[in-house]
Parts: C-alpha cells; structure tokens; sequence
C-alpha cells in the first residue's frame, strides 16, 4: 500500500480563513475590491512595520513587474538580477523589453555577490549602460547580506527592488524583509509560508507610490466620470476573497513560522552526524530565516557516492517529495545570452543541493518517515 504523500511546501488553513470568506459572500463583496483588501492591507502593514505602505496584488510578479514601471525602467535598460532564483524574479525585466544582468551568489546565504554586483556595475558603466534597478532575492527566506548590498547600490545610486516572495517573516537585525529596498515584494502563492491561494504584494516607503501602484494595477483608470486612460494599466489587484483568506492566514503567520522553523531544526538535528550534508542556515545571529524551505548541499565524495539525484529519487519512491535547488538564471535557455557576473557558486549549489519536505503541516509521523528513509537510504 502506498503511503500518503509528504509534500514540498504544501497550503496550511488557520482555521478563520472561511469566516473572512463567508462575511464577503454574506455582504456581497465579491467584487474584485472590499473589505478584506483593506484589512488584509492593514495587517501586512503592521506585521512588517517600518511605516510601510502594502498594495495587494494578484501575484508577487504582478508585484515585480509593478516594482520596475516604478523605478521607471524602459524597454533597452538593463536591470541586476540576482541569478540564483525563480524564474519569476526575473521575467518581468522582460515583459518591459529590458536587458537582465545576472549576478552569482555568495556562499554565506546563497544570495547575491556584493563583489560580483560591484564588478558588474562598474563593467556595466563602463560599457555605456548604467543599470536602473537591482533586484536583490531572500532565497528560501534567508535574508541577503542587506547592509553590503545596500552600501553598492548607494555607491552607483542604483535603486534595489527587494525581492520577499520567499521570505515573509524573515528579520535581519531584527527588521522585517520586504523593508530594506526601494521598493519590495511578496508572495502569497500555494506553497508560500502563508497563501491566498494565489496573491502578492508590493510594499513601498510612502502613500503616494502604494497609489501609484494600485494605479497602474487597476488599468491606470483616470479620475473621470468615464472610463479615460492615460497610461498603460494592468489587472493586477488582489480579489477580496483571496484576500480573506489572506486575513485568516495573517492570524497564523507567525505560528506557521515557528513550525517551519521546526521543521530546518529536525534536519539540523538529524544530520549533524552524516558526513557529507550541510544543512542551509543563518551565517550568524543577524540573520532570521523564516526557513520556508529547509536545503541541504550533499558532498558525494564523503557520502560514497551517492548524490542528491539519488536521494532524491529515493524519497520520490516513498512518494516523499523533493526538489533540486534553483537552476540559476544564466543557466535557463531563455536567458542564456544575458550578462553574467561572479564564478560558479550558484551552478554548485544547483548541482549538488536539495530542498526537502518543509511545510508548517507536518507531523511526527511525518517526520519518522522522513527520518526512516534517511536511515536506509545514509546508514
């Protein structure tokens, strides 16, 4: 008999979700705005602090691509990305006929190289073309190193459009991720630490940009009896009842937090004795991870062999799911022809890394199972 199956990263229900759902349905409010995007708005705000100022979007690209027509970025400008990342980091430079940059990581929290983003500024200038954004990833919700990337970017007067999909929770000196850029971004998607069932946000340092980018996310409406547009728009505004359970969610965040957190502990735990496995953590106690997902790097020369494909397709057989690192952006045949800056830290990482089973819903059972077929598969 087959067992049921452990997910990756899977939705995890507080419990209130439906009430929010149930006052839309009851009021009437399941047009595309309400109540709920104002509450839901209202409780990021708080929870992330900083005085900043939330616009809830459709999805954490929507927020993306809003970021960069913020930053004013046009077809032909190029725009740093970091290259160890979902895709969707960097397609929006894309959808505006702008050039990605990409930029490798450096070892401590597997996010940007501040030496490879100064090399590539300084190469960048020095060929005509000063980039107009840099967009810095929390990758697994560990934060990047914010004060050495924040110092080049002030260098070149570069604005940073702060990429949190992944790191909702996550602190660096005891600040919030998604409030250390310009501009900055969150996700609420499927496997997020919490979800909407799909959403996100931009987050900005003012109430003026949070209109201006609920502006553009809702067609760029001018104010006018009549539907009058004077600038390119797009339907990018989250739905009041994704935002419901978004406001359920809020309730649980930071116990789901706890949990996953929970969960990068187990792992620690376990491998602290198997040569070979590094565990992905915090470099030192600047940093907070909200471990949204937990990443082990397998050295096969100190693990006879055995590499992170075998584990991986050892755990897919108990129908426990895995899934490799991140293949880095420079790497993707759609951006095979982009700039690239640093050496191979990120192609590395993406050869020999693993994410595993992270989600705030599982169990001890879960977790024996888990460990059971690590035991076979290590010991």
């Amino acid at each position: 008999m087959i067992e049921s199956k452990i997910w990756l990263s899977s939705p995890h229900m507080g419990g209130t979700e439906q009430d929010y759902i149930k006052e839309a349905f009851d009021t009437n409010w399941v047009a595309p705005l309400g109540p709920n995007v104002t509450g839901f708005e209202n409780d990021l705000e708080t929870y992330i602090g900083n005085q900043s100022q939330v616009a809830a979007l459709s999805s954490g690209t929507a927020a993306i691509h809003l970021g960069l027509v913020l930053l004013n970025v046009k077809a032909g400008d190029e725009v740093i990305c970091q290259s160890f990342t979902f895709s969707a980091s960097a397609n929006p430079i894309l959808y505006l006929g702008a050039i990605p940059v990409f930029i490798d990581s450096e070892i401590d929290t597997w996010n940007m190289c501040p030496i490879a983003l100064e090399e590539a500024i300084q190469d960048r200038i020095a060929k005509g073309k000063k980039p107009k954004a840099i967009i810095g990833v929390h990758l697994y919700g560990m934060p990047f190193q914010v004060e050495a990337i924040q110092t080049v970017a002030a260098k070149y007067q570069i604005p940073i459009l702060e990429d949190s999909a992944e790191a909702l929770g996550s602190k660096y000196k005891g600040q919030k991720c998604g409030t250390f850029g310009d501009l900055g971004v969150l996700s609420f998607n499927g496997n997020k630490i919490i979800t909407t069932s799909g959403g996100g946000a931009l987050v900005a340092p003012s109430k003026a940009l949070k209109e201006k980018a609920i502006f553009f996310a809702t067609q760029s409406r001018d104010q006018a009896p009549h539907y009058q547009h004077s600038e390119i728009g797009y339907n990018y505004r989250l739905s009041n009842i994704c935002a419901g359970i978004g406001r359920g969610q809020m309730e649980v965040l930071d116990a789901h937090i706890a949990l996953r957190r929970k969960m990068h502990d187990f792992y620690v735990d376990y491998f602290a004795t198997i040569d070979g496995i590094t565990v992905f953590t915090e470099p030192n106690t600047d940093f907070f991870s909200n471990h949204w997902l937990t990443a082990i790097v397998i050295d096969p020369t100190k693990t006879n062999g055995k590499t992170r494909e075998d584990l991986r397709l050892a755990l897919e057989l108990k129908n426990i799911e895995c899934r490799p690192l991140w293949k880095p952006m420079h790497l993707q045949p759609i951006f095979e022809k982009s700039p690239y800056y640093g050496k191979k830290v990120s192609e590395q990482l993406f050869d020999n890394g693993l994410c595993l089973p992270s989600g705030s819903n599982l169990n001890d059972a879960d977790r024996k199972r888990i460990e059971k077929e690590f035991d076979v598969f290590f010991k």
